[in-house]
């Protein structure tokens, strides 16, 4: 393996998004770019438009310094999750992932530093698990999904017609990188900037809670499902969810034997947080990540892990060895060596 350090949740969109849209879309028509002085918004069918595309998303020139300064050489980058379109008709969806995807990938051919994750229309499992299997043959690292497959409707990612999507991701032992949704349907969170803050742990402890208890994790096990955000309210809450599987007399699956099959990364922030979950999950299942290039994301994500009471070479594990095993990182990656 060679030697470097991958970050391995980080946020891309491709200029190219903005650039082709007018020449792409009427393949998508319920997706409408609203250009204005603040920024660009996109709109799907039902839902109010998003939030302004943020500037770093697609600025590389700043992301490499910003990397250069952390000393990061590599970076997984997936798209932003607002922009996943999974309120769109199903074959919209497949119009809009594809078009992501190659703009996504054309932005990055020639850019060592950076290997994408794809998208795909989580809301058709059929057309999600297509999606994928063009993605893998092309060279992309793996996959980020969110964690309403059917967007502002909500859904659940153990619901049966995803099957294709999983049996896909395990038959071609895929990194399936699982993120929280913006939108987490709790009006108590429309405070404070709450749902930053609890609401994407709370939205992603409960569907990973599903597919725990489903048997998702022990049913698909060729893919490698990484959670994000050290793996929200999870490592603390599994006593009790292991409590609840005991209590069911045998109805659910063992969450403990699908904690156990799970990748973490580090955005926890707190040293103690960090040395907790790989305790709990085990040191060779947490990899660097910094959730850049977002306000809410670390910045200075190696630090947690050196100031760790971590061996170098568990160390080295996170930094670099895990991700190269977990992910497909591009062979080109550029490395400081």
């Amino acid at each position: 393996m060679k030697t470097i350090v991958i970050d391995i949740h980080a946020h891309f969109t491709p200029k190219y998004l903005v650039e082709r849209y007018d020449s792409h879309a009427a393949q998508f028509p319920g997706v409408k770019l609203l250009r204005g002085d603040k920024g660009v918004r996109i709109a799907f069918p039902g839902i109010e438009p998003t939030r302004p595309i943020m500037p770093k998303l697609s600025d590389l020139d700043d992301r490499r310094a910003w990397m250069d300064k952390n000393g990061i050489d590599h970076q997984l980058v997936g798209g932003w999750l607002d922009s996943f379109g999974y309120e769109l008709p199903a074959k919209e969806g497949l119009a809009w992932s594809r078009f992501i995807n190659d703009c996504m990938w054309d932005q990055l051919r020639d850019e060592p530093r950076f290997t994408p994750l794809a998208t795909v229309p989580l809301q058709d499992g059929k057309l999600a698990a297509e999606v994928l299997g063009e993605a893998m043959s092309k060279g992309f690292g793996g996959v980020m999904i969110g964690t309403l497959p059917k967007g502002n409707d909500g859904g659940n990612l153990d619901d049966p017609s995803l099957d294709p999507f999983w049996e896909t991701a395990s038959k071609l032992g895929a990194a399936v990188y699982l993120h929280p949704m913006f939108v987490c349907g709790e009006p108590r969170l429309g405070d404070y900037d709450l749902v930053n803050a609890i609401g994407r742990l709370v939205d992603t402890s409960i569907a990973v809670s599903r597919l725990l208890y489903s048997g998702h994790l022990l049913k698909f096990t060729g893919m490698k499902f990484i959670l994000s955000h050290g793996g929200a309210a999870l490592p603390y809450a599994l006593g009790r969810l292991a409590r609840s599987y005991q209590a069911s007399q045998g109805k659910y699956a063992d969450p403990r034997k699908g904690f156990a099959t799970m990748y973490f990364d580090s955005v926890v922030f707190d040293v103690d947080s960090l040395e907790y979950l790989a305790q709990k999950a085990g040191v060779e299942r947490v990899m660097l990540g910094s959730d850049a290039p977002f306000p809410i994301g670390d910045p200075e994500p190696r630090k947690v892990i050196a100031n760790a009471n971590f061996t170098d070479a568990q160390k080295n594990d996170m930094l670099s060895t895990t991700a190269q095993s977990v992910f497909r990182v591009r062979p080109d990656c550029w490395c400081r060596s």
